[in-house]
């Protein structure tokens, strides 16, 4: 029987990407995010590909909401057996003494209780499928930090031990913990947020770099760790590009 995988975020970046890329792998996506006029662009495409896919409006910072996305994977007539934690994001590049609240409150919110109420949400369907599988999309950002980045490497750490202690808590029962860590991915939207909307400030991130990552490359990996035999769990990927040897050491050419 196919099997619901449910993206949050998905409405652009990683998360659609991650869509698309489930739907052509069989499973029938249940697409969340706030932007609706986006998802229903994304499911159509799924569609015309031969694909399955159901788009939900989701506020990953609201338990209401969240409430009603487990309530319409529920309703679905498949068992839910993959959740892909993506919804995150970062604001800001300020260093630790003159940072914002806010913009920390909102990466704390998104990020960290956005995959913890998701997770508790949908964890009874996925253990009640047999065969689950939570997918915790991080950052290298989760064990490396850098001048500026204080606000998003302490979420994505608190994001690092939410799969690790929940895979120790879920040990004997038959859901799995993946952590993907990607490093330098271009995408259309993560670094114009994080500059407030300012595109050269945000394209200014990969001058030079010939080959960033981009979404698809990361949803790949999400798609290869979530089609393994169930009985093998890859407990954290990390994916940089070629160009990228660390989070400070990055080949830029001119």
């Amino acid at each position: 029987m196919t099997s619901v995988a449910i993206v949050t975020g998905a409405s652009s970046g990683i998360g659609a990407a991650t869509a698309r890329r489930l739907a052509a792998e069989g499973f029938h996506v249940l697409a969340a995010a706030r932007r609706t006029d986006r998802l229903d662009t994304l499911v159509t495409e799924i569609e015309a590909a031969g694909g399955r896919a159901t788009a939900v409006e989701c506020d990953v910072t609201s338990d209401a909401s969240v409430a009603a996305l487990a309530e319409a994977a529920a309703a679905l007539p498949e068992p839910v057996t993959l959740l892909v934690n993506n919804a995150g994001g970062a604001r800001g590049l300020d260093p630790v003494e003159s940072g914002s609240v806010r913009d920390w409150q909102w990466m704390y919110d998104v990020n960290v209780l956005g995959t913890l109420r998701v997770t508790q949400a949908l964890l009874p369907a996925l253990e009640a499928s047999g065969a689950g599988t939570v997918v915790i999309v991080s950052s290298t950002a989760g064990f490396t930090v850098y001048e500026g980045g204080g606000g998003y490497t302490a979420a994505k750490h608190a994001q690092t031990a939410i799969a690790g202690t929940l895979r120790l808590e879920l040990c004997g029962r038959p859901v799995r913990v993946v952590e993907i860590d990607p490093g330098m991915v271009k995408t259309e939207e993560f670094s114009l947020v994080r500059f407030g909307g300012d595109a050269e400030r945000a394209e200014a991130v990969y001058a030079g770099v010939a080959e960033p990552l981009v979404a698809d490359d990361v949803a790949d990996c999400i798609a290869w760790c979530a089609t393994r035999p169930h009985h093998v769990n890859v407990d954290r990927l990390v994916v940089r590009p070629l160009a990228q040897a660390a989070q400070h050491k990055v080949h830029r050419v001119g």
